[in-house]
């Protein structure tokens, strides 16, 4: 048996922007991952995604991973940024852009 938080560890220090949704980038399940993925594709950041609905080890294990209990969850450099509401708040503010910009993520391929 694996240990999720390491998993999860693993996979939030893989790239610069890990979004964890329910779905995927091309096919989201829930309104909130489908806006999360439309601000970060409005952004043209290069971004990892990982479907929750996929792992339930993960699914479960993301809620205690970041003591946050909704999924969307976006990290950005290996920190938690927040989950789809805040992401909106950041973006519509200019914080989102900002945060990306002074953490150098790379842009979108």
């Amino acid at each position: 048996m694996s240990d999720p938080n390491a998993r999860i560890a693993d996979i939030v220090a893989a790239d610069d922007v890990v979004l964890f949704m329910k779905g995927t980038p091309l096919f989201p399940q829930c309104g909130f991952s489908s806006r999360a993925i439309a601000i970060l594709d409005h952004l043209g950041v290069d971004y990892a995604s990982v479907d929750v609905l996929q792992d339930m080890e993960v699914r479960q294990g993301i809620k205690s991973y970041s003591d946050w209990p909704t999924i969307p969850q976006l990290y950005v450099k290996g920190e938690f940024v927040g989950g789809s509401d805040i992401m909106m708040e950041m973006f519509e503010a200019g914080e989102l852009g900002t945060l990306m910009q002074e953490k150098q993520v790379k842009p979108a391929q």
